[in-house]
């Protein structure tokens, strides 16, 4: 509880303030046609999420500028950019994606209905 004061009702901790971004980029994500994206595909601005990360966590620590983290996923190979043949196997399947975007780069991960 606040004393009364709107400033302070402003004041989140970091645990706190990390949820809310989380909520807020959760509320983002959106299922859409892998072939209404490929424009940011051409712009190289397509980032691919591995299956067994949380797009959401993941679009988080890339807008939180956690380069350790990022560039961990990306030394495994669960993050980086869309590949062609990645590309082209969505878009010959017409394959849907969950996407959520952290400026500049559009995050997609492949859907899977089971795991909704």
């Amino acid at each position: 509880m606040t004393d009364g004061d709107p400033q302070n009702s402003l004041l989140l901790s970091p645990d706190d303030a990390l949820t809310a971004h989380k909520l807020e980029l959760n509320a983002q994500t959106a299922v859409i046609a892998w072939r209404d994206l490929q424009r940011y595909f051409a712009a190289g601005v397509a980032i691919f999420v591995a299956p067994q990360l949380d797009l959401v966590d993941v679009a988080c620590q890339v807008a939180l500028d956690n380069g350790a983290q990022v560039a961990d996923w990306m030394a495994g190979g669960e993050l980086g950019p869309v590949s062609d043949p990645q590309a082209r196997k969505w878009f010959d399947d017409d394959a849907l994606v969950w996407s959520v975007v952290v400026k500049p780069w559009v995050l997609v991960q492949p859907h899977s209905p089971a795991r909704d």
